[in-house]
């Protein structure tokens, strides 16, 4: 089936765009969710006639989700649930337990908008992407452990390491300058030296 594009999609195309999908992602996703129309003559003809206010509202729409980007930026949250010894769920977690937890923490998202392709079904901490807008995606971390207290102990855990990393890296680049300072001090020793010899032969 030939559909025009009401926005850009992923993988699909921009604004305006003519593409041919499946019968039922057309049926069921695009049109439904008025991201496309037919491709009919006279959509052809509405889609050019209302381009500019669809464009106008598209501009808004992404102003919107890029606002609530910045204040989902760096959010992380918990889902508890029960597991075995080695940290297998039992069930799992699904992108409707990330936006109902996402919903919980004061931001507007549905579970359609996380893009979690495979469930979470072990204990630990995932970073899944969230679609605020065609344009937008933002990442969100999410921690799966048995209680609030595991997540706080993990988190800490994770935080330390990152610490330990970047005190390790510090400590490399700090030795990288010193060997470079010592090499241009032996150059600048040698070349001296050198001259010396040079002038001394003349």
């Amino acid at each position: 089936m030939e559909v025009i594009l009401l926005e850009r999609i992923d993988q699909l195309g921009q604004m305006g765009d003519i593409v041919k999908v499946k019968s039922g992602f057309a049926r069921n996703y695009l049109l439904p969710k008025k991201k496309a129309l037919r491709a009919t003559k006279e959509s052809r003809e509405y889609f050019e006639s209302k381009r500019a206010e669809l464009e106008a509202n598209n501009l808004k729409r992404r102003g919107e989700a890029e606002s609530a980007a910045k204040k989902m930026d760096g959010t992380k949250i918990v889902i508890v649930r029960q597991a075995g010894e080695g940290g297998q769920l039992y069930g799992s977690v699904t992108a409707r337990n990330i936006g109902d937890a996402l919903k919980d923490a004061g931001f507007a998202v549905d579970r359609g908008q996380v893009l979690l392709h495979t469930p979470i079904k072990t204990l630990g901490t995932f970073t899944t992407t969230v679609r605020l807008h065609s344009e937008v995606k933002i990442k969100v971390e999410c921690t799966v452990a048995r209680s609030l207290e595991e997540a706080k102990m993990a988190e800490q855990k994770a935080t330390e390491f990152l610490e330990r990393q970047e005190d390790a890296e510090k400590l490399s680049a700090i030795d990288d300058n010193q060997g470079t300072a010592n090499d241009s001090s032996d150059e600048s020793e040698v070349k001296p030296a050198l001259d010396s010899e040079n002038k001394a032969n003349a």
